[in-house]
C-alpha cells in the first residue's frame, strides 16, 4: 500500500511539472513527461501521432499560437495505480490569447496511461478531446464542468 501512494503521489508530480512546463511554454520540460514510444490521440489531426516526438511537435505548434503565458490547469484528476502501469483522467482548461488577439478559455478531456520505465512514470499513451455535437460536426468549446 505504501508503494502504491509512492507511485500516486510520483504520477501527480509529473502531472504537475506537465502543467508547469505547459503554463511556462517550456517544450524542454514538456518532453520530460512522455515514453520515447508513446502513441498520442491528441486533439490536432492525425487520428494518432506515434512516437514522443510527434507529441513534442503537437505542443510546439500549441505555444507558437498562443501569446505569453499561456493558462493550463487541471480539474477532478482521478489517478489509477498499479505495479508498472497507471492511468489517469481530468478535465483540462486552456486560457489565454491567441497571437491573432482572440481570447481563449476552453476545456478538453484529458486521459494518461503511466508505464513505469526504469522507476520512473512517464506517459506512454494519452487522449486529448473535446465533446461534438453530432448533428452538425461541430466541437462544442464552450462546456464547463
Amino acid at each position: 500500500m505504501a508503494t502504491q501512494h509512492a507511485d500516486e503521489a510520483a504520477i501527480r508530480r509529473r502531472i504537475d511539472e506537465l502543467v508547469a512546463a505547459v503554463s511556462a511554454m517550456d517544450l524542454e520540460g514538456v518532453k520530460l513527461a512522455y515514453a520515447p514510444d508513446m502513441v498520442s490521440f491528441d486533439i490536432e489531426p492525425p487520428l494518432q501521432h506515434v512516437g514522443a516526438p510527434a507529441k513534442w511537435h503537437n505542443w510546439a505548434g500549441f505555444f507558437t499560437v498562443f501569446q505569453r503565458p499561456v493558462g493550463y490547469q487541471t480539474s477532478d484528476l482521478t489517478i489509477t495505480v498499479g505495479d508498472d502501469v497507471a492511468f489517469a483522467h481530468s478535465l483540462n482548461r486552456v486560457t489565454g490569447t491567441l497571437k491573432n488577439g482572440t481570447a481563449a478559455d476552453y476545456w478538453v478531456r484529458w486521459t494518461a496511461c503511466f508505464r513505469k520505465i526504469d522507476g520512473t512514470w512517464l506517459i506512454a499513451h494519452d487522449h486529448v478531446s473535446v465533446p461534438l455535437d453530432v448533428a452538425t460536426g461541430r466541437a462544442l468549446l464552450d462546456l464547463r464542468p
